[in-house]
């Protein structure tokens, strides 16, 4: 094994470049520590208080009859928000791929799309449609499937711009026309990934359908927001018990089913 000291050392432009890098980013991260207003002192001094206030949390499990039908309404609106937006999904994917798009204008675009809908948090998208649509569920549906077809579409096309070219070549070389290699070469090569993505996507709308809640998108998120408001802690208790619950057993699930899959 040979010395440390006859190893190869980078060169110097190397060194000098990973220096800079370095500095730069510890230069940004002092800047935003001061403009952000982070405090260690500030921070540990308010634990007595953060104790106290959780103290205060203790589930009133007399709640459940009115929690059970807006966390079912929750799940719901994650679930047809998932399925909707990944079938939605699904020709985009192929659209935001180098080597499945029709063309580069089309790539573009579709990509275009992506960023847009990626862009836009889903808590906005849901204060959106909640001024066009009116309170309820309807407007969380909408939200998460722009969010679900954002999330879905990215992942997708880098699982397909990823794949073996082998039988992709293979097939337009005889003759296949586009959408027949797609079916034979690409969807073989991902549909476990893309199943495990939307599993993975059905999790992340579980949790955000329960924030979309508090700007009235329907869903458990509303009942926690009149607990809060009416200083309801016995209620939020409860709440956050039963939620953390649920997203535990549908996480497990998630977890076994794409183990199973990949």
């Amino acid at each position: 094994m040979p010395e440390a000291s006859s190893l190869p050392r980078p060169p110097a432009a190397g060194r000098i470049k990973a220096a800079l890098t370095v500095a730069l980013f510890a230069a940004l991260f002092v800047l935003a520590f001061r403009q952000t207003g982070f405090n260690f002192q500030a921070l540990f001094s308010g634990t007595a208080d953060f104790f106290r206030f959780f103290g205060r949390l203790v589930p009133d499990w007399s709640a459940l009859p009115q929690i059970w039908p807006p966390l079912i309404q929750t799940i719901q609106i994650a679930y047809v928000a998932t399925i909707v937006g990944s079938l939605l999904a699904m020709p985009i994917v192929f659209l935001a791929s180098s080597n499945t798009s029709t063309d580069p204008v089309t790539l573009w675009i579709a990509r275009t799309l992506l960023t847009v809908l990626r862009s836009i948090p889903d808590l906005l998208w849901a204060a959106l449609f909640v001024a066009v649509l009116g309170l309820g569920a309807l407007p969380g549906v909408v939200a998460l499937v722009f969010f679900t077809m954002g999330v879905l579409a990215k992942l997708g096309s880098e699982t397909v711009e990823a794949i073996d070219p082998g039988p992709l070549e293979a097939l337009r070389a005889a003759g296949a026309g586009r959408n027949r290699t797609i079916v034979f070469a690409v969807v073989p090569q991902v549909a476990a990934t893309m199943v495990s993505y939307i599993l993975y996507v059905f999790e992340i709308n579980v949790r955000a359908s329960v924030v979309i809640g508090l700007v009235g998108a329907g869903g458990i998120g509303q009942l926690l927001l009149r607990y809060l408001n009416f200083f309801d802690y016995t209620g939020v208790a409860a709440i956050i018990v039963v939620i953390f619950a649920v997203v535990l057993l549908i996480d497990g699930f998630s977890v076994w089913a794409r183990s199973k899959l990949i």
